[in-house]
């Protein structure tokens, strides 16, 4: 009997034919591409981390509004503790106040008022409002503007109703300024205007047409956009852009999984 002869194993593997080969410059030009992408997403990101805060500066509000509801900025209604800024409208609904705390100041805007925010003053269109101050916080009526004398703590009340402004010191001296350039030429005739310093305790009242004219003015706070809100929403997809665009990108490329 003859011995049979002993055959050698393949040498081929069992799953594949050949064994794998590697792609070295195509595995170069992907690594290449993903950190190129990545440079690049992380240079968008720190642009819009210093973008974003730079746009909202010189938003600082103007002021906080407290309101038990029935108020209105810009024609929109406004909740408890409000931030307000410089060029909003607040509107008070009848039987409805409100109240705005600034540095070193309070008005409380009776029912059925319409202010406007400015630098330091409020631009009363119509209504009432009470100012305790301590900065000289001032109040303008049309082409008339009340100023507490000095900046020691000073209470007064504003009115424009009927086109007639009525300025009543509380506490500290008050002066009414007016503007010359709003006013309306007078007869010779004419008695005097009355604008000057309300004494404490005194009240005084003023003919706005004899003294400015009358031009025309908004009679209420319709509905407006304001620029912070156009800030805030840029500010909101600049965001969202950042959030996307940081995001990891995909894992290492495999040599068997390319």
């Amino acid at each position: 009997m003859e011995p049979i002869p002993l055959q050698h194993a393949p040498r081929v593997l069992i799953d594949e034919g050949s064994a794998p080969g590697y792609d070295f410059s195509s595995q170069v030009e992907r690594r290449a591409f993903r950190m190129s992408v990545s440079v690049t997403r992380g240079i968008v990101c720190w642009l819009l981390v210093v973008a974003i805060p730079l746009s909202l500066l010189g938003q600082t509000p103007s002021a906080i509004l407290h309101t038990q509801g029935g108020v209105w900025v810009n024609g929109y209604e406004a909740r408890d503790s409000s931030a307000v800024f410089t060029g909003d409208l607040v509107e008070t609904k009848p039987g409805f106040s409100a109240s705005l705390s600034l540095e070193g100041s309070t008005v409380l805007i009776q029912p059925e008022s319409v202010a406007k925010l400015q630098d330091n003053m409020l631009v009363l269109d119509h209504g009432g409002v009470s100012v305790t101050t301590s900065r000289s916080y001032k109040v303008r009526v049309n082409c008339l503007t009340v100023v507490p004398v000095s900046n020691d703590w000073t209470q007064y009340d504003v009115a424009d109703v009927n086109a007639t402004a009525q300025v009543a010191a509380r506490k500290g001296d008050v002066y009414v300024e007016r503007e010359t350039d709003h006013r309306k030429p007078a007869p010779e005739t004419a008695a005097p205007s009355r604008e000057g310093t309300v004494h404490e305790g005194e009240q005084r009242s003023y003919d706005e047409s004899e003294l400015c004219g009358a031009p025309p003015r908004p009679t209420g706070a319709g509905p407006a956009l304001n620029s912070k809100w156009i800030i805030a929403g840029a500010a909101g997809i600049g965001i969202l852009v950042c959030v996307f665009a940081c995001r990891p990108g995909p894992g290492p490329i495999s040599a068997s999984k390319p």
